[in-house]
Formats: structure tokens, sequence, C-alpha cells
């Protein structure tokens, strides 16, 4: 069987032809906006991609054409499809037939820390023998691939409350059925298809409606827009999870999950349910996001028979996530760093976990608006406190982007840049001032991170 993935290097797209791929069908695809991780991957699995949208990648007849959420009527490729008949469908109807239907799905959805706490589960049900599949919308590094089929009877997908198809205005996560459902946090976001947070619980109510009664649902109980949620219904059992205790100091709660913060950047962390502990982490990441992250994915694994001693054991070897505070190269005393961070929240909790991981040095936040939310400037007014832990922002503002942030609110001074070009040059001049350069974008960036990092190559 021959299928053509229209869209193929999205996230979840770019994963579902690799699912496809690994099945045995023979996988093409098409897309405008190619760059890594997901061009290398799918590179890698011997996936050829047309760059562009014109019919003639269809010429070929495919059986089937599973087409992407980002793409609408009159773009060429879907109007090819439509007018010669072609068989089509969504991919999250596609992953949802064809592959998960039958196995025991583990889901992981919310505005933040989607793809890190699916790729922490994937893992630690790796480490205790249970070889998962899983689709995630990044690159988990101790698998080095965002999909596979698994052969157990477990599949971790992340659930993305984006709309399905211009067909299917949906979102994604209703197709899949999870009989464990983590919700991690909620707030506004994906400005271009909600018009307030409203809509997106809506969405989550019908996610939550999905989930058998002797299914698990885990969500933390000072999330308020999730809280709400569920109050609209829930009708499968519930996990009690506290989450994150600042110190050593503060006592746990008498029942439920929690994690304790054991050094300041979130290194070092306890995990325990009600007044005993189960386990403790030491790992390379930080970051109180990320111990919450680690919290609800331990919690969700022990209710499939993962002991959470031997969990917290293995999530210290959890390697991370690619675009995720990576670091893309160091030059002398600089380090570059690739963030996927574009939310305010986000923005927030990477800078923090960093800035108190190293102190009192030098932070550059170069920010680039690529999400349709922030190109409309919706968290405009959010963004100034995000940074507040940086030294300096340089702000990309390409045509088409006509507002820029109100720097006055916390004294962090913001720079305006309308060429990639003119980042990498200002960055090289001043490149014994930083000591940290973080990369924030959901997109491609121009390929700034390699311009930089060949910029600064020769000079170290």
């Amino acid at each position: 069987m021959r299928i053509h993935v229209l869209g193929i290097c999205g996230t979840f797209m770019g994963s579902l032809a690799i699912l496809a791929r690994q099945l045995g069908l023979e996988v093409s695809g098409s897309d405008e906006n190619v760059y890594p991780p997901m061009s290398i991957q799918l590179e890698q699995q011997g996936i050829p991609v047309h760059v562009g949208y014109d019919a003639a990648a269809l010429d070929s007849s495919p059986d089937l054409v599973v087409i992407g959420n980002a793409l609408a009527r009159g773009n060429p490729a879907v109007e090819a499809v439509l007018d010669r008949g072609l068989r089509y469908c969504s991919g999250p109807e596609w992953l949802a037939r064809e592959l998960i239907d039958g196995r025991h799905v583990i889901a992981v959805a919310g505005t933040h820390g989607k793809t890190t706490t699916t790729s922490m589960i994937a893992w630690l049900l790796e480490c205790a023998g249970e070889s998962p599949g899983f689709l995630i919308g990044g690159v988990p590094r101790n698998f080095d691939v965002s999909a596979r089929l698994g052969s157990g009877r477990h599949f971790v997908v992340e659930a993305d409350e984006y709309d399905t198809a211009f067909f299917d205005k949906r979102s994604k996560f209703v197709h899949y059925r999870p009989r464990t459902l983590v919700m991690n946090n909620l707030e506004f976001d994906h400005a271009d298809i909600f018009d307030d947070l409203g809509q997106i619980q809506t969405q989550f109510h019908h996610l939550v409606r999905t989930v058998p009664a002797t299914g698990l649902i885990l969500s933390p109980e000072r999330e308020a827009a999730l809280s709400e949620v569920l109050d609209r219904g829930c009708w499968s059992r519930q996990a009690e999870v506290h989450g994150v205790l600042e110190n050593r100091r503060t006592a746990a709660p008498e029942s439920g999950w929690w994690g304790r913060m054991l050094s300041p950047d979130g290194s070092e962390f306890e995990v325990g349910y009600g007044g005993d502990a189960h386990g403790r982490v030491q790992w390379p990441h930080c970051g109180r996001h990320n111990v919450a992250n680690a919290l609800m994915a331990i919690a969700a694994v022990a209710d499939l028979g993962v002991d959470p001693a031997e969990a917290a054991r293995f999530m210290g070897e959890f390697a991370g996530v690619k675009r995720r505070l990576e670091v893309f190269g160091r030059f002398n005393d600089l380090t570059l760093y690739d963030d996927f961070a574009h939310h305010p929240t986000a923005i927030a909790s990477t800078l923090q976990g960093l800035r108190r991981r190293v102190g009192n040095e030098s932070v550059l936040v170069i920010l680039e608006p690529a999400s349709n939310t922030m190109k409309r400037g919706i968290h405009r007014a959010q963004l100034p406190a995000s940074w507040a832990a940086a030294d300096a922002v340089y702000w990309y503002q390409p045509e088409g982007i006509s507002w820029v942030p109100d720097a006055a609110q916390n004294g962090v001074p913001v720079v305006g840049f309308a060429a990639v070009e003119d980042i990498v040059q200002r960055v090289v001049g001043e490149r014994r001032r930083w000591r940290h350069v973080v990369v924030m974008s959901n997109g491609g960036f121009g390929g700034l991170h390699a311009k930089l990092a060949d910029a600064l190559a020769p000079l170290a």
C-alpha cells in the first residue's frame, strides 16, 4: 500500500509517516517547511519528501492521502486530492484506526509539558521491559526517533488539542480513546482556532468523556482550568496529584502523589505518595516544570504496575528531548541552547530553571514569535514578565509582525531585529558578554542555531 502524507514535516505528521513506514507501507510526503530534526528523521527512514504542495506530488495516485491540519481548502495538493477523487483521511483518524485500536493508550494532554511527559512515560515503560509504542511531538533522546510501533500492549501518544483537519474541526485527541489520561495543565493558546479558554475546555471535556470507567485520569489539584473541566463530568478513576513541594521543610500531604525539590534548580528531587517517599531522582535537567512532568509520569506508570522506586531510578537515566533547552554548542565560555518554548508560561519556566542553575552568569534570550498565537500578539502583555530571569532579549521581528513587546515592566532590555543575519552579527560581536544564549522558537528560525554555531566556532 502506498500512502502520501501532506504536511509530513510537522511533528505529528512526520511521526505518523515513520510509523507507517515501520508497518511496511510505501510512504512519501509533501511539505513546504522542511527543517531538522524531522527532516533528518524522515531521510534516515528512507521517506522521500516533495518540497511544496503542487499537485505533481500526487501524480503517482497513492492508495491513501493523509492530510495534516495545517492544510486548508485552496491548497493545490488538497484541491488535487478532491478533484481526482483520491482516498483521504486525517492523521489522527489513521492512527486510531490502523495502530492503536485494541492497545492500552496513554495520552498526555495540556498546554505545556506534553512532549516531555510523553517521552518520560515511554522511557519508564521501556525500562520496565514493556516495549511501548509511542508517537511524540518531538525527538526523545533516549530513543532518537519520535515514533515507533513497539511490541508491547501500551501505546503512548502526545495528545494535542489542535484541530484535526480542514474537514474535521474536533481536537486531535478525541480520536485516541485513552485508558490512561494525563492532563498536565491548561491555559489559553491556539488563538487561530479558539476564541477563548472556554472553547478549549469544551474540547478537553470531550476527551474526558472518552476515558472508560476503569481508566485513570491524572491532573494536578491546583489547576483551576482543569478542575472546571472535570466538574462538567468525570466517569473515570482519578489520581490525586498534589504537585511539587518547594523544599525539604514543606510537609508532605497525607494522601496523593507529590514531588519535593531537593535542590534549587530541580536537578535532585524526591517522589512520594502520602506520607511515604518512594524514590529520589538525580538527573541533568533543571526547572520546577520538569519535576512536575516527572511526577505525572511516575504516577501514570505506577498505575500500570511499575514500582515507583524503580521508576524514580529509571527517571535518573532520562536524557531529555531535543529542542528542550538542548545544548546546541559550546564556544569557549558561551553555551548556545535550542529551546521550543513559545508561550509565556513555558518561557518563564525554562528561564527560571536555567537561572537557578547558572546563578548570576549572563543569559541572553533570542526569541522568534513563530506560533500563530504569538504572531497575533495575544500574549504580548504577559511576555515581559516571562523573561524576567534573563539579562536581555533579542526579539525577531520579520515582515508581517507589527507589534513589539513592552520592556518597561521589568527593565530587561529588548532589542528588535528584522533579519536573522543581523542577530548573528550582534551575538558574534558581543560573544564575550554572554555566557548563556537561549534561542527560543517552535519553528526553524531561519536556521539561526546553525548560523550562530558556524559563526562562533572559528572564534572559539
